[in-house]
């Protein structure tokens, strides 16, 4: 963890583990490092980075105004799956927020997170830890197979709980945003501060709000399908993920039934049936309900072309 620390003061790019995935770190005050990520990624410049914080104080430092919301949100969801965006305060980079006047900030509840995050002493950069636009990595394994010698050092954490990536809210105007669902619902967010407004996709060619707002995103590289009924493509070998095997598929994956579970599992599964050479990979649609939203999301993007 010190070697880790040092890295990051240096100017270097450590992988860590938080509870939704693996982030690809460094210092959050430096243009310099925040370029490196950028470069590791091949990210685009319109997608901006949410910054990590041990602490309420930390957050509170790279912003320009704290709304009672905000304090009402973090003093109830953080540490945990809930990113804040907020008006940015000058010494934040603008290559960390594409030139936007926010910044994203979360404090996330793993504590290796946090430890690494307490040990440097300053805020982290961190999206996940893989190259822009496949699927985020939920092992310390997943961040090598993607990043290889990109990255200085990774700590292993084991497997992330959560799974997926945070929820984004933005403060920044009069209207709570809600920028991209997460486990932390738009229904428990409502409950504490009020009605949230759902904010629309983003342009591709204008930067963007939030990470996670491309029309494609978190894919594996084998063509990802979603289907209804147990419809599956008619041609080619392909393996299908839902709760109830179906005709057609060469191997069928049972998933979660509930949402956490689900959520937990989606990421490592597709990893995994990605290195297995199939044609295709046939998810089922999940179910409307609100609680499905998120996972939703990160499906849909991922089966985009």
């Amino acid at each position: 963890m010190q070697r880790a620390a040092e890295l990051i003061r240096a100017g270097e790019l450590v992988a860590f583990p938080t509870e939704t995935v693996y982030g690809l770190g460094a210092n959050a005050l430096d243009p310099a490092a925040i370029e490196k990520i950028y470069a590791a990624k091949g990210r685009p410049p319109t997608s901006p980075l949410i910054v990590h914080v041990d602490s309420i104080e930390m957050a509170r430092s790279l912003v320009r105004d704290w709304p009672e919301k905000a304090e009402l949100l973090a003093r109830r969801f953080w540490p945990g799956p809930l990113t804040l965006v907020l008006p940015k305060q000058p010494h934040v980079p603008d290559r960390l927020t594409a030139r936007l006047d926010t910044v994203g900030v979360r404090m996330p509840s793993n504590p290796i997170a946090l430890q690494l995050i307490s040990e440097a002493g300053l805020p982290l950069a961190a999206p996940s830890a893989n190259l822009f636009s496949q699927l985020s990595p939920t092992t310390a394994e997943h961040v090598r197979d993607s990043l290889g010698e990109r990255v200085a050092m990774i700590l292993d954490g084991g497997p992330t709980t959560v799974g997926i990536e945070s929820t984004v809210l933005s403060l920044a105007g009069p209207d709570a945003v809600l920028l991209r669902p997460g486990m932390v619902s738009q229904a428990q967010i409502e409950e504490l501060i009020g009605p949230v407004r759902v904010a629309r996709s983003a342009a591709e060619e204008a930067a963007h709000p939030s990470p996670g707002m491309h029309a494609r995103h978190y894919s594996p590289k084998t063509h990802l399908v979603l289907v209804s009924g147990g419809r599956l493509p008619s041609s080619g070998r392909g393996v299908y993920l839902w709760l109830d095997c179906r005709a057609g598929a060469a191997q069928c994956i049972g998933m979660p039934k509930d949402t956490d579970s689900y959520a937990a599992a989606l990421y490592r599964i597709l990893h995994q049936v990605d290195q297995e050479g199939w044609d295709w990979i046939a998810v089922e649609r999940p179910p409307q309900d609100a609680s499905w939203d998120a996972i939703r999301d990160r499906l849909e993007r991922a089966a985009a072309r």
